[in-house]
């Protein structure tokens, strides 16, 4: 009886029209086990032909390399040359096989983000991978290199070099590290803000009506936990009658309305206001400017810097990947490991709406209906305006996005350089290019590096209420596991974003990484301040706020979808370097089953310093065998909103068994609230107990023998 040996496979991919020859990739694979002949009638070019008795398909290798040829075949002696063409090649193997896209050491510079649809994963059952070969990191980027340096200023030590006309950044690498853009700051006295924009009080300061190109010039506000963006129209005056910085707006208008805002900061003793983007600006080394109509990059390079040896590179994507399918067909079983994900810039707080920052990448964008007339007197604390606009907040987009997904792996990635938060996952749909948002489940993020980042590392879940509330089951996200990652050095262009974020989610496991030198928080859990919680939140109810006079801002009798989230064995120190409020972990809303153990929390700076922090609204959270090391302020923070006592919203919690050596407890703790504070022990200096030492030794990342 005739038998079928390797023609099967090679006649099988032949169906799906991967080729029309048995290519060389496929000549590397070993001969199948021999079968009887079976007639088998046609079928669909996607459709897998399943064979009784017989045994896994072999998986297929695609090699891809920086000196390939998308003519190639993807063999190891004919590799294909970019990532989209090794995509094709993948959509016509994976019905039948796993496929896995060797990729070679070196920069692979990408012209347009890459889209992953379902069509791009597994199908069938079978498993797509993209990686490096261990210890190494092929690197994506969306950047292109500069170089060609020219002295431009010898007395101000400034060199410039050609760029391609109309490229206007916001992030620029030198030497694999984000420099800052040109910026110098300017006393909040020496200005009155207005709805328009600012009047210029000091004399000192109304030469800014001589500089050229204002419509690129920026406004920065920071303060109590935002840090807001709005562009400048133009600068009039410049006389001794007066000057003022009229502004781009519905920017400048959003930054004026809401909580810590750029005019009325929660605190005026730490807020500061720095102008951005000018050539007259770049004083400090280090900091850059662009002039895009003359197509001219400068920079003032660091001390010992030779900006000719130097490796330059500046972004031209605003964002890398996107990997997302539908509700009905989410992208399944997709990884990507040992790679490097770089260069990408964030363009829209350049544009008329800059960046209304309200807290860790989310933002108020558009119009807002019932503005107020006064908004600087009227709405610097809340107002019926501004809640009308609380479910409708947008997502920063984050570099690399996935929704619509299932069983996708990011592990021993590199995340750096990048002008966004790195990785999001599950956010809302208008931070996903394909236009879909949450809907992601059993999504892990493993062994990764995130640093030198514009925005948080990794955020998880949108702020919507499809988001808190579905409107159908698939949308919820599930299972997120988040350990043994490093992050240090993020936020560092939009600092109110706390390193990892997660909003509504459930199961969610964040364990085992080394958070550090962050300006806000370090892991921050939950959102909506208790409003989306079974039966409101008695704060929201108060006129002052008015959150549930407003259409679509709704009383729910159920659950939100944030449960069982697990914050344990991770290592958090030197954050909150520029705010005052959060913590170093913290927590918001209701959590059924949340547990926040294990962890050690060091080094968080300031008079006002907190190490952990249950917020708004924060039920059912145990914290539990945490140690808390040279904390300036609060070891443990509950905000149990006592001055509308005694009406509750943060109730039912624990704290047990922690060790802390500084800081104080605050908040309610009672039977009334049943917040139960009991055997936690205060120890002097560094001389932890053996227990607490032990969770010092395993906090972190893990030895790899440790890991399974």
């Amino acid at each position: 009886m005739p038998t079928l040996t390797r023609a099967v496979s090679t006649m099988a991919l032949m169906a799906t029209g991967f080729a029309s020859q048995p290519s060389p990739a496929l000549a590397q694979l070993p001969l199948q086990p021999t079968f009887p002949v079976i007639a088998l009638p046609a079928a669909p070019a996607r459709h897998h032909i399943v064979i009784p008795n017989r045994p896994a398909p072999v998986p297929v290798v695609l090699n891809l390399s920086p000196n390939g040829s998308d003519a190639g075949d993807g063999s190891s002696a004919h590799p294909f040359a970019t990532p989209a063409r090794a995509q094709a090649a993948v959509r016509r193997l994976n019905p039948d096989h796993d496929v896995t896209v060797r990729i070679a050491p070196g920069t692979y510079r990408l012209t347009a983000p890459l889209r992953f649809t379902a069509d791009d994963g597994g199908l069938n059952g079978f498993t797509v991978r993209w990686e490096g070969e261990a210890g190494t990191r092929p690197i994506l980027s969306g950047g292109i290199p500069i170089d060609g340096w020219r002295l431009a200023d010898r007395a101000k030590g400034i060199w410039s070099a050609a760029v391609p006309k109309g490229a206007d950044p916001r992030q620029l690498t030198v030497n694999e590290r984000l420099a800052s853009r040109a910026r110098i700051e300017i006393p909040r006295s020496a200005v009155t803000f207005q709805t328009w924009g600012l009047d210029i009080k000091d004399l000192a300061w109304r030469e800014l009506a001589s500089l050229p190109d204002q419509r690129r010039i920026e406004i920065e506000g920071m303060s109590w936990f935002t840090h807001r963006h709005a562009v400048v129209d133009r600068i009039e005056g410049g006389s001794a009658q007066g000057s003022r910085i009229v502004m781009q707006q519905p920017g400048w208008r959003n930054n004026l309305i809401g909580y810590d805002t750029i005019a009325r900061p929660v605190s005026a003793e730490v807020a500061r206001l720095f102008l951005v983007n000018a050539l007259a600006f770049l004083r400090e080394p280090g900091q850059w400017y662009v002039d895009p109509k003359a197509g001219l990059l400068y920079y003032k390079p660091l001390p010992g810097e030779d900006i000719r040896r130097a490796e330059v590179v500046m972004p031209i994507l605003e964002r890398l990947v996107s990997i997302g399918g539908s509700y009905d067909r989410p992208v399944r079983d997709l990884q990507f490991r040992h790679l490097a994900f770089r260069h990408t810039s964030w363009l829209q707080p350049s544009s008329p709406q800059g960046y209304a920052s309200q807290q860790s990448g989310a933002y108020l964008a558009g119009d807002v209906t019932g503005y107020p007339a006064d908004p600087i007197r009227d709405c610097s604390w809340g107002c019926p305006a501004f809640e009308a606009m609380r479910n409708r907040w947008n997502q920063q987009p984050a570099a690399v996005q996935v929704a619509a997904a299932t069983r996708i792996v990011f592990d021993d990635d590199q995340f750096s350089q990048l002008g966004q938060v790195a990785l999001g996952i599950g956010n809302n749909p208008d931070a996903n290019d394909g236009g879909v948002g949450l809907g992601a489940a059993a999504i892990e993020v493993t062994r990764n590096s995130f640093s030198d980042l514009a925005g948080g590392a990794i955020m998880v879940g949108g702020i919507r209420p499809d988001a808190h509330h579905p409107s159908r089951p698939e949308m919820g996200l599930r299972d997120i596991l988040i350990r043994d990652n490093r992050i240090a050095g993020v936020s560092r262009d939009y600092k109110e974003q706390s390193a990892i974020l997660v909003t509504y989610a459930s199961g969610t496991v964040i364990a085992n990484n080394d958070v550090s030198d962050a300006p806000y928080d370090g892991i921050d859990i939950g959102w909506g301040w208790g409003t989306n919680d079974p039966g409101g939140s008695a704060e929201y109810w108060r006129q002052q706020r008015g959150y549930y006079d407003q259409p679509g801002n709704l009383v729910y009798d159920t659950p939100t979808t944030l449960h069982d989230t697990v914050v344990v064995g991770n290592r958090v120190t030197r954050v909150k370097q520029w705010f005052p409020d959060g913590g170093a972990i913290y927590h918001l809303s209701a959590d059924p089953g949340a547990l926040i153990a294990d962890n050690y929390i060091a080094d968080v700076a300031g008079a006002g310093g907190i190490a952990i922090y249950l917020d708004e609204g924060s039920r059912y959270v145990t914290v539990r065998n945490n140690v808390i090391d040279r904390v300036g302020g609060v070891w443990l923070n509950l905000n149990s909103q006592d001055f509308i006592a005694p009406k509750r919203t943060a109730l039912d919690n624990l704290a047990v068994g922690n060790w802390y050596n500084s800081g104080r407890l605050q908040g309610s703790w009672t039977d009334y609230l049943n917040n139960r504070a009991v055997d936690n022990i205060k120890v002097e200096g560094d001389v932890w107990p053996a227990a607490a030492r032990s969770v010092i030794d395993h906090s972190g990342v893990r030895p790899e023998d440790k890991k399974p």
